[in-house]
Formats: C-alpha cells, structure tokens, sequence
C-alpha cells in the first residue's frame, strides 16, 4: 500500500504532470489523502511492530500541514471513548460549549455553521482544521510542552525534503501544490470524518458504520466501519470488515444503529444542510471554572477556562487539536 500511495504521487508529478497537470494534480491530491489513512495505520502501529520504523514510512508529508508526531499524541488521546465529542477533552471534536460559541463573533458562528454541512466540511473545514491547529500548537511550541518542538522539528525537515521534490524534481510551484494537491487530500479526508462521530450518553453510540463504499472505504483503509475501529483500535485495517461481518448485528445494537449505507447517502442528506449542531446538546455548555490543568505530552499546562479551539485539526483523522 505504502509503495503503491509514494508510486501513483511521484508518477503523477514527474510523469504526467509535464503534459496533463490537472490531471496530475488529481491523482496526487487522492495519493496525499491516502497517505493520510496510513499515518493512521502507522500511529496504530501498523505496519511494523516498531513505532520508529512505521514513522520513517509515512515521514514524507504528502499532506503538509501536520506532523506526523503531533497528529500521533493528539489521535491517541482521541481514542479515549468517554471523551468522546467532548469540546474540551476530545481533541478532534467539532462541538463548542455553549458558553464558548455564545461568545465567538457572528462570523465565526457562521463558519462553524457552515463547516456543519457536508458541502461546508469539505470546502472551508481543510483551512479551519489547518489553520486552527497552527495557532493552538504556536502556544504550544512556544510555552515548551513536551514532544511539541521536537515534533515541529522532523516535519520540517519532511517538509524541505518534500518541496525539493515537489519543486526541483517535478517543478510544481509549491503554493500550487497546497492548493491543489494537500487540500484535496485534506479534503478527500473530511469525507470519512464528517460523520464519524455524534453525541450519545454511551460511548459506543458516539461512532458511525458506513457499511458500502468500496473505492472510499479502500482509500479510508477501512474506517468507514469506524465503532469496530474503536472498539479494536489495534487490529489492522484488512481485518476491519472481517471482524464487522462476524458480528454485525452487535455492532449496530452497541452503536444504537448509527448507520448510513455509504456516503452517497450522507451527501444526499447533508449536503447543505447540518448534521449536528455546533454546540455540544450535553457536555459542558457553560463556561468551565477556571482551574489548571495538569501539563501532558500533548499539551502545556494553561488554564481549563480558557475555550478550546475555533476549529479542530482532524487527522483523520487526520489529526486534532492541542488541549486547552
């Protein structure tokens, strides 16, 4: 898989690129989101039972804008179901405390309304996610929070690494490649993480099943059938629907049958109209006292009051953002 993403992207940009350029731009964009679900695999520790062997094959940042490191420590921490869609403990929920979104300018409320729908997701949630989660990891690089430099560090060095490809070797303007190729990964992405998750008083009620899609859930490695990702977080993605077929209906009773047929169906439904609200309907909808929270790989210690991010960074998911 790992040679076949690296193949089709540097094909396409030495190869095609020179006579078809749309084209190549295409087919890097669905590489670079591809290569995504396998840092997924890779965090999770896949394809190797070493975590630095696993970081070396996905350390060429097709995606740009997180670290392989950050995206790592934040995703983990998501997997914490209790958490789960907690606008302040789930790094990679999209929910505001009501306190919180009561006191954002009108414009933001508007975004956040928009990135809501399934159109919004895909075309304003690339930049809220990147652009959201620079900033919450600016103050975290500043203020010296464990593994956050150093993280910064290695995408750096992926990041010259991948522009002396990108511009020397298969001479494509960088800003045209972010444009092009990591927001439509991005993008691709927001597909599967749009509905992954919802509010619900149990743990296993929170994540989605999408049972047919055969190109998507292959690019996704599989989690479309993301409560079996969940609930076996360390299987790897060939052993998803192995494992959802042998007990399908479980699956759905412990997820209170939160599933779409495929994501044709969710497009048709949500298009342009909100799947969830912004505020979260139950988990800390006031301002939270201000105490201090402890400092942790992931994150400086700074004060619980203090609102989480505007927009979360989704890895997956594609990443999250860094706690407050």
């Amino acid at each position: 898989m790992l040679a076949l993403c690296y193949g089709v992207w540097a094909g396409a940009g030495f190869l095609i690129f020179p006579t078809m350029p749309a084209l190549a731009l295409a087919l890097m964009a669905v590489a670079a989101g591809f290569h995504t679900s396998l840092q997924h695999e890779a965090l999770h520790g896949h394809p190797t039972r070493s975590g630095a062997v696993n970081e070396l094959l996905v350390a060429l940042p097709l995606a740009v804008a997180f670290p392989f490191r950050r995206f790592k420590a934040l995703h983990l921490r998501h997997h914490n179901d209790e958490n789960l869609t907690d606008p302040y403990d789930d790094p990679e929920s999209w929910y505001r405390a009501e306190g919180d979104h009561a006191a954002m300018a009108w414009p933001m409320r508007a975004l956040l309304a928009a990135n809501n729908t399934f159109v919004g997701r895909l075309v304003i949630g690339p930049p809220l996610m990147a652009f959201g989660f620079w900033r919450d990891d600016a103050r975290n690089f500043a203020a010296g929070s464990p593994g956050v430099r150093r993280a910064w560090v290695h995408h750096a060095l992926g990041l010259v690494g991948l522009a002396a490809i990108v511009w020397i070797g298969m001479g494509i303007n960088p800003l045209l490649y972010v444009i092009t190729v990591a927001y439509g990964g991005m993008a691709l992405i927001a597909i599967r993480t749009y509905c992954e998750h919802r509010w619900d008083q149990t743990p296993d009620g929170r994540t989605v099943v999408v049972e047919q899609s055969r190109i998507l859930s292959w690019l996704f490695l599989n989690n479309n059938l993301h409560v079996v990702h969940h609930r076996r977080p360390a299987a790897p993605w060939y052993e998803l629907p192995r494992l959802y077929r042998e007990r399908r209906q479980e699956w759905l009773a412990a997820n209170k049958a939160y599933v779409y047929r495929s994501y044709w169906q969710i497009f048709r439904a949500h298009a342009l109209s909100a799947k969830e609200p912004v505020v979260h309907p139950a988990r800390r909808r006031a301002v939270a006292v201000p105490t201090t929270a402890p400092a942790e790989t992931s994150g400086a210690a700074r004060p619980a009051s203090v609102a989480p991010a505007a927009f979360p960074a989704e890895a997956m998911p594609f990443a999250a953002r860094a706690r407050h």
